[in-house]
């Protein structure tokens, strides 16, 4: 494996990339990924629990917290009682999408792939996200709410209740096989611990501005600009 550097993005594979037609399908992480926040540090800042509940995010995402199910139960339970009225703030005053995701996720679409969004984070901000962008698919977690406040639990769904590294992983194939293609015409992006599951399932993993054990694993690294820089190495 070879690797190559452009200004804030290296490439670390075989002499050249696939072009961008090889591609059926993209998955993406969602917080610090997609949007430019970790919604349930955000969450729990107006909670007035940002410092304790950062602190357990940080460390997981650094694969310092190896267990992500039980770093997320740990967060969530700081944040019971919490009106549920704080998700409209956050959403309304802290989510941002990180520069060139639209353009990114606008590409792919006009090349004919299929999205994925598949989130640790929760249902409140990726049916926004999504809608947004025009994902396809969707799976994150859903925040149980009892009389108008976070209970600091999740909903169990068809699938299970928390989407983590290995939930990740099987949407991304899951969603492969509905659309039709192997694994290898697939692009998982990510930017932490809990994405090297799906992005090493990948034919293309590729790191935003990424924690460094990530970065290190990564096919592409993007450590600067926006997320569309993808298509300077990813061509039609």
């Amino acid at each position: 494996m070879t690797s190559t550097a452009l200004a804030g993005l290296v490439v670390r594979t075989g002499p050249t990339l696939p072009p961008l037609s090889f591609f059926k399908l993209a998955a993406f992480d969602m917080d610090s990924t997609l949007i430019a926040i970790e919604c349930i540090d955000e969450i729990a800042a107006m909670a007035g629990k940002g410092e304790q509940v950062a602190a357990i995010t940080e460390a997981a995402m650094r694969g310092e917290i190896t267990d992500f199910k039980d770093s997320l139960r740990r967060r969530l339970s700081l944040l019971a009682g919490t009106p549920a009225t704080v998700l409209d703030r956050v959403l309304a005053e802290r989510l941002t999408f990180n520069p060139g995701a639209r353009e990114l996720c606008a590409a792919l679409k006009a090349q004919g792939l299929k999205l994925v969004l598949v989130s640790g984070g929760f249902t409140y901000f990726t049916r926004h996200v999504a809608a947004e962008l025009g994902m396809d698919f969707v799976r994150s977690n859903e925040l149980e709410i009892v009389d108008g406040a976070l209970t600091g639990r999740l909903v169990m769904q068809d699938w299970g209740d928390i989407c983590d590294g290995e939930q990740k992983r099987l949407m991304l194939l899951d969603c492969c096989a509905r659309v039709g293609c192997s694994s290898e015409q697939a692009m998982a992006v990510g930017d932490g611990a809990n994405d090297l599951p799906m992005m090493g399932a990948a034919g293309l993993s590729v790191a935003y501005r990424a924690k460094p054990k990530v970065r290190e694993q990564a096919m592409v690294a993007i450590n600067e600009g926006g997320l569309d820089r993808l298509l300077e190495v990813v061509r039609p």
